[in-house]
């Protein structure tokens, strides 16, 4: 154990005794929280009563809200937060002498919002250590209205020793998304974390304000632990959640063998920036040799400018290789994208899906991929460019971001018609090449101002493989 690991002693773990904790998640893409399992792990071997409710699959246990010492909602994403914040006043009207917590990834950056709404504590970064101290204090005495400011970081990047996640009492896996396969079958998806953070500074990213180009590693033995026990509750795939899984590549690669070597049927997939897909491609094939599917990839843009402007770390030229080289060793990839930019032109966007269509990955990209509009939360790096501060509006905290227009209404009118045109298609269960089709149309029209015929789709490539991907789509 490294030394600046930190642990639970028994005496400090003895203090929580008697608590009752309810963790709530709201929202996360169809995944069993990790972030509602590992806390609960924590504080209910410091002797803590915890009760773990997913809002996204059941209803707000009101009796377990009643009773509860601590009600912490976990916020790792925009929607997320949104969600627990419209939450949060049922459980104040329920129990209005309850310690509210927020804890995740948007905590801190919404901190004075979220106090507004009743939080004595808000949490951010490696929140399991500050979670574990809130419940030492409420089981002290401490810790209740009027008590002062609390005395853990709003933001820790703290080197924990983490123990494996307790599962109990949350809703089965079979209720989660699934991994839809090409042939048609559908297999159960586990969700784990391996490390948290990310070495990179993208403007745009929610992370790097919390993490400031940091990672950290959720040891291997508990990674492996935490996967056997899902296995065992029926998972036959595991979506590794970390923001790049490449950040640590000798801990990803340690543990995705070990873990193949254990269990060579069960399947997983990654997200990985295209900059490491290139700087580690000679690791590609033990990804697939070990039962990797596919990679997700933050590719944002195929507009070199707006990569820039974004700090991604790639360019468009290297979003094509990393295509081949996925394909070369048999992964397939899966682009996400935030398509609607201040910067982004009709033309522009017609370019894009020129380029999906070309590289043949109309199949690989979810359809909400194609109607994604920049988020510009608080804290984000976006706000150091001068032509963003001077495009956006006062902070909206309904909305917990700053709002912006695009200069170019026609623009804002096309982002409107394709979400409402994504939602409709996938409601009526169309297939993503249909979607795909009617978006190209939408944005031939916005293009054409002079009535012109619109251009044909460009052609695509040969292969119409299905390719796998977890029915719940990924996006921030």
């Amino acid at each position: 154990m490294l030394a600046e690991q930190r642990v639970i002693s028994r005496e400090e773990g003895g203090r929580a005794a008697g608590i009752r904790a309810v963790l709530v998640s709201t929202y996360e893409l169809g995944r069993q929280p990790f972030g509602l399992a590992s806390p609960a792990a924590w504080l209910r071997r410091a002797g803590a009563s915890v009760t773990c409710l997913d809002l996204s699959r059941q209803r707000l246990d009101e009796a377990a809200v009643r009773a509860a010492d601590l009600v912490a909602f976990y916020v790792p994403m925009h929607t997320a937060t949104r969600l627990a914040a419209l939450a949060a006043g049922r459980v104040r009207a329920l129990n209005p002498l309850a310690h509210l917590c927020f804890y995740g990834l948007y905590a801190p950056a919404n901190e004075g919002f979220l106090r507004s709404l009743g939080a004595g504590t808000v949490l951010g970064g490696e929140f399991e250590e500050g979670l574990l101290g809130l419940a030492r204090r409420l089981g002290a005495g401490r810790g209740r209205p009027g008590d002062g400011a609390q005395p853990e970081p709003v933001i820790s990047r703290s080197k924990l020793r983490f123990i494996v996640p307790d599962r109990g009492g949350m809703v089965p896996l079979a209720q989660y998304a699934q991994v839809r396969m090409p042939d048609g079958a559908r297999r159960t998806a586990g969700y784990t974390e391996a490390s948290r953070g990310c070495r990179h500074l993208c403007r745009h990213c929610p992370i790097v304000p919390v993490y400031e180009g940091q990672f950290r590693i959720v040891q291997r033995d508990v990674v492996l632990e935490d996967i056997r026990r899902q296995v065992a509750g029926g998972a036959e795939h595991i979506t590794f959640g970390d923001p790049d899984f490449f950040n640590g590549p000798g801990h990803a690669l340690a543990l995705v063998r070990a873990l193949h070597a254990e269990f060579p049927r069960l399947t997983y997939d990654v997200t990985i920036k295209i900059e490491h897909l290139l700087e580690h491609g000679e690791h590609l094939p033990v990804l697939r040799n070990t039962g990797c599917l596919f990679v997700t990839s933050a590719v944002e843009s195929a507009d070199d400018r707006v990569l820039a402007l974004l700090d991604k770390g790639h360019t468009r030229a290297d979003f094509v290789e990393a295509v081949r080289r996925c394909r070369a060793a048999g992964l397939a990839l899966n682009p996400t994208f935030v398509a609607f930019t201040p910067w982004i032109s009709p033309e522009g966007y017609q370019d894009l899906l020129a380029l999906l269509a070309e590289l043949d990955l109309v199949e690989h990209v979810a359809p909400i991929q194609l109607a994604i509009r920049l988020l510009i939360p608080a804290g984000s790096r976006l706000l150091e460019l001068p032509e963003v501060r001077g495009l956006v509006g006062p902070f909206d905290e309904a909305a917990l971001c700053y709002p912006w227009r695009h200069p170019d209404p026609r623009m804002d009118r096309l982002f409107e018609e394709l979400h409402r045109l994504v939602q409709a298609g996938e409601a009526r269960g169309e297939a993503r090449g249909e979607i795909f089709s009617r978006a190209w149309l939408g944005a031939a029209r916005a293009a054409d101002g002079a009535g012109r015929a619109l251009p044909s789709l460009p052609p695509q490539g040969g292969s119409r493989t299905t390719i796998p991907y977890l029915t719940e789509p990924w996006y921030c």
